[in-house]
């Protein structure tokens, strides 16, 4: 019995003239699934498998699903003839596109045994001349199989042998997905030795030395594995060293090793290949010099045997030495190891002379985190679940470890600076406040303290750039845009689209405790940032100027001066604050969207309707029956009065600051601080503070806290809203008391606003409360608009967070873009 070993991510292809059992043999091999057959693809595009006519078509088909298969990391067999080169060129390509392993399986039947076989099947009416030329095409093909690209060939020369194999699906030697860790993943040593041993021995690795005193291994109480991202050699004062001590906790199984650029070349050197002796390779040969053959071959054998890449504890980890992107994660061909050694270049060279890297951690979206080095860099930082491990130790920066999945770095610090970087190992020092397009353009992903990565579509960061360019604030003034606002669920009352009980009953549902509600003010959303000296700036929800020079600075002055009569900046031990506030009248920003929208709306439809009355009233006096259209149009004349009473009443004259009215909700942040988990009781008692000491500016913001558990607390938080509404008033918003709240499911909704039937005409239109059209308005989806007021949520945290710590402005501005960003992604536009 012959065992066939393929690799479970392959592509297998059966190679055999007509008759010689190809189908069968896949049939008792692999799942029907596995099997693409070019007899069943002819039969799909044409009804007939032996339809010669539709091979051409039949292939492309076939060639496709294969192509799918190995995208998608499934063992794929072909069940064709493909004796032909031509056909197992098509195929060995698209494996090459999918970077998986190509098997050939020859079924080398004597041509009597074909023609016998197909003389049994009435379908095959090609004569003996055909199975003939098939046979001689696949004696020929033989010698060449793994010239074309097959790694494995398995040639079954009798039917004996053909009936006696079986197949062993093998791992790929990169897959370690059994493997659990935990590990220590180690950047770039370059032949630093003594920085590579006080590093073990802070992770906690007891070290075992020879008879001579070298370390030949190491080992930790604990269980956990070093991992080594490559580049062990060259440069360095002792290559040898640190070679004897990684092949020896290798062996020992107490570490793993990748190959790195710099071990391929070593292994080139020593097998007698060409190369260059440069970048310091010429320091590892001379060392190797003084060692003895026997260890010599030792590290040829080594470093030959390297693996390019693992995937390790379930597919959650990836090690390469210079990082690998998704889609190349256990997957095996020349350009997997030649992105996994040297990155993805684009064959320039920089003004050093070394290669242009694409960056290709920035575009990465991988769920594995993917470790590695090469590029050395000062720091180790994340990007989008990458980081970078070689911190320049053998330049004179240090050597860095990553305990995996503590995600804790470690590092010590090289004793000097053994070799001069051909490039300087920190790139120049960027301004603060200097912004790149690359900061905002094209897919990103952002981190957050908050809710961890949000991603930020391409299409939606082109839509925000004209607006950031043309029309915001002063970028390093521009710290916070506020997240959108999800509605209530949809009310179930008849003559309702939004109501406190659904309000109430979402917070209950997502675990908020206590809410607060919060009278919602008509007027426009502002972000205020003031200093204590007067300056500042006051900005719209887009960061659009609220105001021209003179009134913002009169209007900052006044702000200023409250916050002082209030003893708030002294007492919040600050020099700046970011309120969050609605500024009133709404005419004062909306003045123009009035006039040109919602009053010409009111003003046709009241004259409209009027005229129209005119005619009923006229046609009834002559006896016509105009019952059910006098009493339509009337409803409709009382939907547009009360349209236009909707939006007067937040519309009134100002004169400088007389008029004007600011109603605070909540803190944003302090020059070094931010209050997102302080309630919402004590934001709004910061309001009344500024409230009274300048009742002219400041207006108060009603509140009342609901147990939505309790059910007379729900009851009056019904009643208020109903007295705000039927007063008049937009209606209110209702938040988790606590302020940043977190319940069983993850973060909760910031704030839901439950909006008064009045106030709705604005926004659906004069006649939106008619029975048909709050039946179209009910069917609203609101999912997608509550994880965009989540995401925006957690990056206007993120943004304060960054700028209160000091962060330069390009990196607090990168979250307040994203939101704007986001904006623009499409909603369900009943909401």
């Amino acid at each position: 019995m012959s065992v066939l070993q393929v690799p479970e991510v392959s592509l297998v292809v059966l190679v055999g003239a007509s008759g010689s059992g190809k189908t069968s043999f896949a049939a008792r091999h692999f799942l029907p699934t596995e099997v693409v057959s070019s007899d069943a693809c002819r039969a799909l595009v044409s009804d007939d498998e032996n339809d010669q006519s539709a091979t051409t078509d039949a292939f492309d088909l076939l060639e496709f699903i294969v192509g799918k298969r190995l995208s998608r990391g499934l063992l794929t067999v072909v069940d064709a003839t493909n004796v032909q080169p031509h056909a197992r060129r098509s195929l060995i390509a698209v494996a090459k596109d999918h970077d998986v392993l190509a098997t050939a399986v020859v079924l080398d039947v004597p041509p009597a045994v074909s023609v016998a076989r197909n003389a049994e099947r009435p379908d095959r009416t090609f004569g003996a001349s055909v199975v003939k030329r098939q046979h001689d095409q696949l004696r020929r093909s033989l010698k060449s199989l793994r010239r074309e690209g097959f790694r494995h060939v398995h040639v079954l020369s009798s039917v004996e042998e053909i009936e006696a194999a079986t197949f062993e699906r093998t791992r790929l030697h990169n897959d370690l997905r059994d493997v659990t860790g935990p590990f220590d993943v180690i950047g770039d040593v370059h032949g630093c030795r003594a920085e590579l041993e006080q590093l073990l021995d802070d992770l906690g690795y007891a070290i075992t030395r020879d008879g001579a005193g070298r370390p030949v291994d190491a080992n930790h109480p604990d269980g956990r594995r070093a991992i080594f991202v490559g580049d062990l050699v060259d440069r360095g004062p002792d290559s040898p060293g640190v070679l004897r001590l990684v092949m020896g906790m290798v062996a020992s199984g107490h570490a793993f090793c990748v190959a790195g650029n710099h071990e391929a070349k070593l292994s080139n050197a020593l097998s007698g290949r060409k190369v260059t002796v440069s970048h310091g390779l010429e320091t590892t040969l001379a060392q190797l010099e003084s060692e003895s053959d026997e260890f010599r071959a030792e590290v040829a054998g080594f470093v030959d045997g390297l693996i390019a890449h693992y995937v390790l504890d379930g597919g959650r980890l990836v090690v390469a030495h210079a990082g690998l992107k998704e889609s190349y994660h256990g997957r095996a061909s020349g350009r997997v190891r030649a992105f996994a050694l040297y990155g993805d270049t684009s064959g320039e060279t920089d003004e050093f002379g070394l290669p242009v890297r694409y960056p290709w951690a920035e575009d990465y979206r991988g769920q594995a985190m993917v470790l590695y080095g090469h590029t050395p860099t000062p720091t180790p930082e994340w990007i989008n679940n990458t980081m970078c491990l070689d911190t320049g130790c053998v330049f004179g920066g240090s050597l860095t470890a990553l305990r995996y999945p503590e995600r804790e770095v470690v590092q010590v610090l090289a004793a000097e600076t053994y070799y001069e970087p051909v490039r300087p190992l920190a790139p120049p020092e960027r301004e603060p406040d200097t912004l790149r397009l690359d900061d905002v353009l094209g897919p990103r992903i952002i981190e957050t303290s908050t809710m961890g990565r949000i991603s930020l579509r391409e299409e939606n960061a082109a839509g925000a750039l004209e607006v950031m360019s043309r029309f915001a604030v002063e970028p390093t003034r521009l710290v916070y845009l506020p997240p959108t606002m999800s509605p209530s669920d949809t009310s179930s009352l008849e003559d309702h689209l939004e109501h406190p009980e659904q309000a109430f009953t979402h917070f209950a549902r997502t675990g908020a405790g206590r809410v607060i509600c919060e009278e919602k003010h008509m007027g426009s959303r502002a972000v205020l940032v003031v200093d204590r000296d007067g300056g500042g700036v006051v900005h719209t929800r887009t960061g659009r100027a609220f105001f021209d020079a003179a009134s913002e600075r009169a209007v900052l002055d006044r702000v200023a001066s409250a916050v002082a009569a209030a003893q708030l900046w002294d007492e919040l031990g600050t020099a700046s604050l970011v309120l969050d506030a609605e500024i009133m009248p709404w005419s004062t920003k909306a003045g123009a969207l009035i006039r040109e929208q919602y009053a010409a709306v009111g003003a046709a439809a009241r004259a409209g309707l009027a005229s129209t009355l005119d005619v009923v009233g006229a046609a009834a006096e002559r006896g016509l029956d105009v019952g059910d259209l006098a009493g339509r149009t009337s409803r409709r004349r009382d939907d547009a009065d009360a349209y236009t009473a909707a939006y007067r009443r937040y519309v009134w004259e100002v004169d400088g600051l007389d008029g004007l009215r600011i109603a605070p909700f909540q803190v944003l942040a302090s020059d070094s601080e931010t209050f997102e988990t302080r309630d919402h009781l004590w934001h709004l008692a910061i309001a009344d503070r500024l409230v009274e000491s300048d009742g002219d500016l400041f207006t108060t913001t009603g509140r009342l806290v609901v147990d939505p558990a309790d059910e007379a607390s729900v009851r009056a938080g019904v009643e208020w809203w109903n007295a705000l509404t039927g007063a008049g008033g937009e209606g209110m918003v209702v938040k988790p008391l606590a302020n940043l709240t977190r319940g069983p499911k993850g973060l909760v909704q910031p704030g839901v606003k439950v909006r008064g039937r009045e106030y709705l005409r604005i926004i659906y239109g004069l006649d939106y409360t008619e029975p048909q059209n709050l039946a179209r308005l009910r069917d609203r989806n609101l999912g997608h608009k509550r994880s965009m007021a989540l995401r925006e949520y957690a990056l206007g945290l993120e943004a304060l967070k960054r700028h209160v710590s000091g962060e330069p402005t390009w990196r607090v501005h990168e979250c307040v873009f994203a939101v704007l960003a986001m904006e623009s992604e499409p909603v369900d536009p009943r909401l």
